[in-house]
């Protein structure tokens, strides 16, 4: 990814995330770190609505664990782990399939099943700033 850091206000998301989809290259697998109320579904969902994302309500899988939109290219994955207790539960839904499916993957509270990542799983802290903003930082 081109990009290491992107600060933007709420009412700036959307151009933000179309910078986001702009420098994904090749990667496929995103896992976004931040406490609660950082933003972190919010931001996906801008990020789906650039992928395509029309039909489908892109909101958070704290319960199903993960969701399926259907993008302009095709399937995308939007995992949140905030509710496994152990490892083998993300194991059990399959979540390496998805992972290694070449298929965008966006991942909330990816801290609980770091050994099932791919190495090239691009890490994205985001962060609310005292002024509002939100600090997304990329590590490759």
């Amino acid at each position: 990814m081109k990009l290491s850091t992107l600060n933007f206000q709420l009412s700036t998301m959307q151009a933000a995330a179309r910078q986001f989809v702009e420098a994904m290259g090749t990667h496929r697998v995103f896992t976004f770190y931040g406490g609660m109320g950082a933003g972190k579904t919010t931001f996906i969902k801008a990020l789906c609505q650039e992928l395509g994302v029309t039909d489908d309500v892109v909101a958070s899988p704290t319960f199903a664990i993960v969701n399926e939109y259907e993008g302009r290219d095709g399937a995308i994955y939007h995992f949140d782990f905030y509710r496994i207790h152990r490892l083998s539960e993300a194991q059990d839904i399959g979540c390496e399939d998805y992972f290694y499916s070449g298929r965008p993957c966006f991942i909330e509270w990816p801290e609980l099943i770091e050994p099932l990542l791919p190495d090239d799983a691009v890490r994205v802290t985001i962060a609310e700033e005292p002024d509002g903003s939100r600090t997304l930082k990329l590590i490759v």
